[in-house]
């Protein structure tokens, strides 16, 4: 049993300090602008410590005294417990409000590029005049994690594994995989989650060829192979992870077979993962051993992601993909095989890049598994 503090978040000194480096980003980046108006809620909870359903947020270029959070009435407790120093704007129709807040100021108002269509109509006309976008200035801050959401996301993928280790013990034949779904997820908030991190996949027999699979009503049978997907979700950071198993028997030449080469494939990239490797460099680790094997095609996605207050974020690790991992930033490692109308093996952890390696958060045997 897995105990998660409750109530426990970064401090108000952590979230000033985040301000403070996309203050100094936001000038370097967008001299001109006099403010930053973020509406990307993970945008907005990593500055501010606010996880509300509604949340807007303007950072002034070089003054905290006039950054300005927010929300409606639905929310008047929560924001002044998350976020007691900032000023915050009480409205229902939030982004207007504190856009005409913004609009009494002299200077140049930026938003991000992931604003919705309809939200940059309404920015347009509460200022009157033109406005500009500027792409993963906050996106970029997030992806070296501190100290406080590495420990956070280690729990939640603590809470991951003890859960599927847990379920593995209770899957038989007869079960239906949104059954199996509901029940991880049950676990998950036995464990102490308050939430799953993204909606749970399981695909079993033929369903278990579809990557992102969504949970039918089909039952588990004998001899099939099972991918389960999941992750739990801890103050906001969310787990990834996943195992494949196989259903009622032991497993079949060819499911042993794609099985012993996706985990081939996934310990080849876990065993290259250090600070300053190129993503490019890691997708190939993983992809080369597949694509000699004659499965190429039948690897269809990418090789992970990163993770945190959302569940796929920079960087983004593919064989088109640019730059390099850094020390403190939390990936996922998942390379798969998917045979269509038979079934498919995916393998991935989440870990942890360090300067010298990589630590795995998400520890679980990934042998193929005889369940039920």
């Amino acid at each position: 049993m897995i105990e998660v503090p409750v109530g426990e978040h970064a401090s108000s000194p952590q979230f000033a300090g985040r301000r403070q480096r996309a203050r100094e980003r936001l000038v370097e980046q967008a001299p001109q602008a006099c403010w930053l108006l973020l509406t990307s809620l993970p945008n907005v909870a990593y500055l501010t410590g606010f996880t509300g359903s509604n949340a807007v947020f303007a950072l002034h270029a070089t003054d905290p005294a006039r950054d300005l959070l927010g929300t409606d009435g639905r929310y008047v407790d929560q924001v002044r417990d998350s976020s007691p120093d900032l000023e915050v704007v009480i409205d229902r129709g939030t982004l207007a409000a504190v856009v005409r807040r913004l609009s009494k100021d002299a200077g140049q108002v930026c938003v991000e590029s992931s604003i919705a269509l309809g939200d940059w109509h309404v920015v347009c006309r509460e200022l009157g005049g033109p406005v500009s976008s500027l792409d993963g200035l906050v996106e970029g801050l997030r992806v070296v994690k501190d100290e406080w959401e590495l420990a956070t996301l280690e729990r939640a993928c603590r809470i991951t594994a003890e859960a599927f280790a847990v379920l593995f013990t209770e899957l038989r034949p007869g079960l239906s995989e949104v059954f199996v779904a509901r029940r991880l997820e049950q676990i998950f908030g036995d464990l102490g989650a308050q939430d799953r991190a993204f909606p749970t996949i399981v695909g079993s027999g033929p369903n278990s060829a579809i990557p992102h699979h969504q949970c039918s009503p089909r039952t588990l049978q004998p001899g099939d192979l099972v991918v389960v997907d999941a992750g739990a979700l801890v103050d906001g950071y969310h787990a990834d992870m996943t195992r494949t198993a196989v259903v009622g028997t032991s497993p079949s030449d060819w499911q042993r077979q794609i099985h012993e080469l996706v985990l081939h494939a996934q310990s080849q990239a876990r065993a290259v993962v250090m600070d300053g490797v190129p993503v490019a460099e890691l997708d190939h680790a993983a992809r080369g051993p597949i694509e000699a094997a004659g499965f190429g095609p039948q690897f269809s996605h990418g090789l992970g992601h990163g993770v945190g207050l959302a569940i796929h974020e920079a960087p983004m690790l593919s064989a088109r993909a640019t730059g390099s991992v850094c020390a403190g930033t939390p990936i996922t490692i998942e390379p798969g095989i998917y045979l269509a109308g038979r079934g498919g093996v995916r393998i991935e952890d989440t870990l942890v890049v360090e300067s010298s390696g990589a630590r795995v958060l998400t520890e679980l045997p990934r042998e193929l598994a005889c369940i039920g």
